[in-house]
């Protein structure tokens, strides 16, 4: 029997159940896959807890690599047995299999592993929309990219890198602020014991930075702003510290700043676009440029003890679960 981590009310972790579910078989358009590794996510957090509802019961997670084991009527493209992943849902990775449209997967590219093809299908085609096209980063710039030592930002700091732009990154450690430097970030700043805004006006001179990518959300929002130079750009796309109080626009005003807040959906709506996303992705990792640092493995049906170490920012890098 099939087994997954089913969501009956919103909560902290242990609202999360290890029980047996039937999968079924799948209608026109969709296909059954048997997870083979499964991708944690901050956003994840935000479903369990009721932040983004669910329609519940629900099973959490966006995120996964697996097999196809079975295609329902109308399917094209695919065959039984093709490696795929997915990284933008429908909600229902944390299972051992499950059904899901075929218009949402991708076939896992050459040479990429289902362990790093579920740690990076989310996080990673966030740093594409990112960089590549809700502001397009150019040679020569600096940013400031929070949370430099987490999942999406250790793919970020290389990505950032090869582009050749100059990387701050935030971090909460000593020891994540290495690891951020070991993938490309130039300069860290520790946001416990430094001034996030006197650090990156020391570094750029006074100037400040054209670009700063936020997904801390309510403790590093004013300070973001703080750092933009003129008509700079803020890229506010999550909020692990809690939801931004709501906003005077006027303190967008002295400098002319443009403020967004994306989400990868809104970049990966047709299939046309989700194809685009997971063929940069994957080039960048087929090529070299980014390295995925897989930090954390548990056991699938240990969901509950990795959302605790997630909210308490012990983690670093991608986590997979294993079903």
């Amino acid at each position: 029997m099939t087994h997954a981590l089913r969501l009956y009310e919103p909560g902290a972790p242990d609202v999360m159940k290890w029980e047996e579910v039937d999968v079924g078989k799948p209608s026109k358009g969709e296909l059954r896959l048997r997870h083979t590794a499964v991708g944690l996510n901050y956003i994840d957090t935000y479903h369990r807890s009721g932040l983004y509802p669910l329609a519940l019961p629900a099973i959490l997670g966006l995120e996964a690599a697996g097999v196809i084991e079975e295609m329902g009527p109308g399917v094209g493209g695919f065959k039984v047995g093709d490696r795929v992943a997915y990284g933008t849902g429908p909600a229902g990775a944390y299972s051992e299999a499950r059904i899901i449209p075929a218009s949402q997967v991708v076939k896992i590219g050459r040479g990429i592993s289902d362990e790093v093809a579920a740690a990076i299908m989310l996080k990673g085609m966030t740093v594409e929309y990112l960089f590549c096209r809700t502001y397009p980063l150019r040679k020569g710039q600096t940013i400031l990219f929070h949370a430099a030592a987490g999942g999406v930002g250790l793919i970020a700091c290389q990505w950032a890198k090869h582009l050749g732009c100059t990387v701050i990154g935030t971090v909460g450690s000593s020891e994540k602020a290495e690891l951020a430097r070991q993938h490309g970030c130039a300069h860290t700043i520790l946001y416990r014991e430094e001034n996030i805004v006197d650090r990156v006006m020391e570094i750029t001179k006074g100037k400040g930075v054209p670009i700063v990518y936020d997904s801390v959300g309510k403790d590093t929002f004013l300070q973001s702003i703080e750092c933009l130079h003129r008509r700079g750009v803020l890229v506010s796309f999550g909020q692990a510290s809690g939801a931004i109080p709501d906003v005077n626009l006027q303190v967008f005003a002295p400098k002319s700043l443009y403020l967004t807040r994306p989400m990868l959906f809104g970049y990966t709506a047709t299939r046309e676009e989700l194809e685009l996303s997971a063929k940069r992705l994957f080039g960048v990792i087929q090529k070299g440029i980014v390295k995925v640092r897989i930090g954390q493995r548990y056991p699938l049906k240990e969901a509950v003890g990795a959302h605790q170490d997630l909210e308490a920012r012990k983690l670093t890098g991608s986590t997979v679960f294993i079903p």
